[in-house]
């Protein structure tokens, strides 16, 4: 997790919302991401959505079998459905999103009984410092 929020702080550094994220492979760290939106004009430019096209093209494969995903928020309901159709087989993220997360919070897309995919799910990992730092975040914009 210390991988991601060193990702979020990029971001933020660059006026993004700051969200990191990391995908790991038998402990490796094989993609980083942090959340490129505005600089990229590309609303699907979220840190997981960057960290996974960089672990698929480490891999050289869109399949990311066997890899966790770590990331600093809770995954919308977009970064829910990429991370399933990679096949991603563990998430841990740090804090719920109230408003858009799609892994418990507002939605349940991870394990949705219809779906084909089950990712194992570890929530809460260092979540008061990630708030903390999307509360001071949006504090300091208003």
């Amino acid at each position: 997790m210390q991988a991601a929020v060193a990702e979020a702080h990029s971001a933020q550094a660059e006026g993004e919302v700051p969200v990191g994220a990391v995908v790991l492979l038998d402990g490796a760290i094989i993609g980083r991401g942090a959340n490129r939106v505005i600089r990229d004009s590309d609303p699907t430019a979220h840190a997981e959505i960057v960290a996974m096209r960089a672990a698929a093209l480490h891999l050289r494969n869109y399949r990311l079998t066997g890899c966790t995903l770590v990331v600093t928020l809770e995954p919308c309901a977009m970064c829910a459905g990429a991370i399933l159709h990679a096949r991603i087989a563990r998430l841990v993220y740090a804090s719920a999103d109230p408003k858009a997360g799609a892994c418990g919070s507002v939605l349940d897309v991870m394990n949705h009984p219809k779906l084909n995919h089950r990712v194992d799910v570890t929530a809460g990992l260092m979540a008061e410092e990630c708030s903390t730092m999307l509360q001071q975040f949006f504090r300091a914009r208003r």
